[in-house]
């Protein structure tokens, strides 16, 4: 019989359950909680950071997010963090269910409406060895993998197909939701019958890069399935555990989802404004010593914004900071280092969470520290115009008097 635990990655009190030894290392080693031995043959399980589930043989994990962020958010967070073009209707996954079937679900939807005027086909370049002339002659591979022979011939040409990109990411999303154990019957049915209507598309290899495809106007009706699909081979997997057991997981870390979100959606809302906005901003604290080998002070700024090739703009995401009921301390003290070393007045600091912005101005400085709230519970368009708010702000207060107070857009 399924046992199913739902947790709140912030849950502090642990719960017990009697796991074999089996079940305890798989889901170990998943990373999505953290499992100590207690008396009698039980193991107490925690939430350790990341959000999502794991199912190991009969027992069935999940560890949802703070703020009663839905699976539908999750994924808007993810996708858009991957590509702004993602809208909020390309998730339709149903908050009642577990993830597993919401994800399915979701699945299922966007791809039954992709193949709704059939399945794409387009072409793509081969190169074979025939018989006959097909396309052009590989005159250089003909003469140095042949040389003086007339047939086989190396040959290039242009296969109109169904086995393009954008189908084998869609097949091998659904063959991995097909090794979910325990979707309702129906579920199951439908991913077989997509799986069939791909039949000629070769499948996707573990370990190998997915393949490249790029949004057209020939392959529209797929977008959102395939940004979905996407997310599922990115986080999910389905594999064989320790004895018979199958593990089958789909864990993300939440702090890297808000950064990458904040990064992206940022990006997003000052390429209105002049100048570049770049991620991962490398800078160091301290000076050049001029000694040879030295290494230096290093840090990466989660997003600067530069105007005329110089640093205007300092953000910073912090997913953590709405878990405290203040910031911690070393959260000022990293953004006092960025203004120093990029010789900037303010510096943002985003956080996720709710309640107004504030300004800190750093005592016998000429710093100040902007919390600015993002509430990860809002609506997508909420959250898109939040973060236009966070830009506007911040362009204001760059375009006005250095001395002045940052003009917070609440």
């Amino acid at each position: 019989m399924l046992r199913h635990l739902v947790l709140d990655e912030l849950q502090s009190d642990s719960v017990t359950v009697e796991l074999d030894e089996e079940t305890m290392a798989s889901l170990r080693d998943t990373g999505l909680v953290s499992v100590a031995p207690a008396r009698g043959g039980r193991w107490v399980i925690l939430p350790c950071g990341p959000v999502g589930a794991v199912q190991v043989g009969e027992l069935l994990v999940e560890v949802k997010p703070k703020a009663k962020v839905g699976l539908s958010r999750l994924l808007f967070l993810l996708g858009y963090a991957r590509n702004p073009g993602f809208r909020p209707d390309d998730v339709t996954g149903l908050e009642d269910k577990d993830l597993f079937s919401a994800l399915a679900e979701s699945l299922v939807r966007q791809a039954e409406r992709a193949f709704s005027q059939g399945v794409l086909n387009g072409y793509v370049s081969v190169d074979d060895a025939l018989r006959t002339v097909r396309g052009r002659i590989r005159v250089g591979d003909q003469m140095t993998r042949r040389p003086g022979m007339l047939i086989p011939l190396e040959v290039s040409y242009d296969d109109f197909t169904v086995d393009i990109p954008e189908n084998r990411i869609l097949r091998g999303a659904i063959r991995l939701m097909l090794h979910l154990p325990r979707l309702s019957g129906d579920l199951q049915a439908r991913l077989g019958h997509l799986d069939a209507k791909l039949d000629g598309v070769a499948l996707l290899r573990p370990g190998r890069a997915r393949p490249v495809w790029r949004e057209t106007r020939l392959n529209d009706r797929y977008v959102p399935a395939l940004r979905l699909a996407e997310i599922i081979l990115q986080n999910m997997s389905a594999e064989a555990g320790l004895g018979r057991q199958t593990v089958t997981s789909f864990v993300v870390n939440m702090a890297t989802v808000f950064e990458d979100f904040v990064t992206t959606a940022l990006t997003e809302a000052l390429s209105k404004y002049p100048g570049q906005t770049m991620a991962q901003y490398e800078t160091y604290l301290d000076e050049e010593d001029g000694r040879p080998n030295a290494k230096r002070v290093q840090m990466y700024v989660d997003v600067v914004h530069e105007i005329e090739r110089l640093p205007a703009l300092i953000f910073d995401a912090k997913y953590k900071a709405a878990s405290f009921s203040g910031y911690p301390n070393a959260d000022h003290y990293q953004m006092l280092a960025y203004c120093t070393a990029l010789r900037l007045p303010v510096a943002w600091l985003v956080y996720a969470g709710s309640g107004p912005s504030r300004t800190r101005r750093i005592r016998n400085s000429e710093v100040s520290i902007v919390e600015f709230p993002i509430d990860v519970s809002q609506t997508p368009e909420m959250l898109l115009v939040r973060v236009q708010r966070l830009a506007d702000s911040a362009l204001r207060f760059r375009v006005g008097s250095a001395l002045a107070e940052p003009v917070l857009m609440d």
